[in-house]
């Protein structure tokens, strides 16, 4: 579908090219962040605190886990069809952890070079998680969580995703201090992007809705 411009100007898009491009660009984002050497970002901190004790499984897998709980938590409060389908984008962005490791581990490393990582993970994943919240399909069970949980307590969306954030901070903090005798996977930049990256969401999403409009077929069907 080519991308047009109607109505008061905005630019519409499939939502299938977006989902695509969040599975890609939110997974690289997340193996970005961790090479810079300022901790993982938060919604992925508990997997991968998980796949620090538990090292049979890899990262994707356990993000895989952690996902699938978090939508059979959702689906006690609301069910809707749709939400299965969110198993498999979870899949799916599993699998693509494990293999954007694989080339990001082979990026060089410096201080200018670390920096750079983080910066460019961290807004990029803000930018992919604006995308999620409009792009009219099931997302990523962790993302769909605090979308879903704004639906159902009215809250808006910047407070449950800083405290989605933190809970899963503390949470990694108390399993590897717990297991490994140390805190594991966290550094400043974790924390500094689970204090601000609901903000930042929140701003980039206001601009995308006054430029795009996201349309998708198969989003209707799910």
């Amino acid at each position: 579908m080519r991308s047009c411009v109607v109505g008061q100007k905005k630019i519409i898009l499939p939502g299938e090219l977006a989902l695509l491009f969040i599975i890609l660009n939110n997974s690289m984002c997340v193996v970005l962040m961790l090479r810079s050497g300022s901790g993982i970002s938060a919604i992925s901190s508990v997997p991968y605190a998980f796949s620090l004790v538990f090292p049979a499984l890899t990262l994707g897998t356990w993000t895989y886990i952690f996902q699938a709980l978090l939508s059979l938590m959702v689906m006690r409060k609301r069910f809707v069809p749709g939400y299965l389908f969110s198993f498999v984008v979870g899949f799916a962005f599993g699998k693509m952890l494990d293999i954007h490791k694989i080339w990001i581990n082979t990026l060089p490393l410096g201080m200018a070079f670390r920096m750079l990582y983080f910066a460019v993970s961290y807004f990029l994943l803000c930018f992919g998680l604006a995308l999620a919240n409009r792009c009219k399909f099931p997302i990523v069970p962790t993302d769909l969580f605090s979308r879903e949980v704004v639906d159902i307590i009215h809250v808006p969306y910047p407070k449950v995703k800083i405290t989605f954030d933190v809970s899963c901070l503390l949470t990694t903090a108390g399993i590897t201090w717990f297991c490994l005798g140390q805190v594991c996977g966290l550094g400043i930049g974790t924390v500094a992007a689970a204090l601000t990256m609901g903000k930042t969401i929140g701003m980039i999403g206001n601009v995308v809705d006054r430029r795009v409009e996201f349309v998708s077929v198969m989003g209707s069907l799910i």
